[in-house]
């Protein structure tokens, strides 16, 4: 059974690699990846925070995604988007129910951000972009300056990564662990 990733973000400010190379690479491995934004409108990539980037027209939107067939989210950075996401409500919804049924979220750069306000990063050893280690510390986290790490603490298995820098092996540690319980399916 082909194994299927939801990437979420706000319809403006996403960082444009941390959305397209997680996408493109996951598809390039076989997997369906469905991107839900909030709205159904075109979303606005940014590079570095700063510099407009491409539109992207999402698949779907948070709140009409039926969150039980996926195996995997995905939560791009980008300031501004994690900061919307930290507030939209199906986007809590979709954290928490990820976490609370021991299904593996990946998060990069700002993308950590909004699991705090989920209430999901208590305990967990996490990285991100180093300007909200603080934020994830006050939540109960324990960062670390890693490029990419994988944390299990509390039965569920989050996957961080602190830039854009660190997306090659991102990507791959998202790969590894769909793949993970592969071998057992007959």
């Amino acid at each position: 059974m082909v194994k299927k990733v939801l990437i979420i973000t706000s319809n403006e400010g996403i960082e444009h690699d941390e959305l397209v190379q997680p996408l493109d690479f996951l598809q390039s491995h076989g997997f369906v990846v469905i991107h839900a934004a909030e709205k159904n409108e075109d979303v606005h990539t940014m590079e570095a925070d700063s510099k407009p980037s491409a539109q992207y027209t999402p698949d779907t939107t948070m709140h009409e995604v039926s969150v039980e067939d996926y195996d995997l989210l995905v939560i791009p950075g980008g300031t501004v988007n994690a900061d919307k996401l930290r507030i939209n409500e199906d986007a809590q919804r979709i954290i928490q129910y990820f976490a609370d049924n021991q299904k593996p979220i990946a998060a990069i750069c700002h993308g950590p951000w909004a699991l705090i306000d989920a209430g999901r990063v208590k305990d967990k050893n996490l990285t991100s972009y180093k300007s909200i280690k603080l934020d994830l510390e006050n939540a109960g986290a324990k960062w670390v300056d890693e490029e990419v790490h994988r944390c299990n603490t509390n039965g569920w298995v989050l996957i961080t990564s602190r830039n854009p820098d660190d997306l090659p092996a991102f990507n791959t540690a998202i790969v590894e662990e769909l793949e993970a319980d592969m071998d057992i399916i007959p």
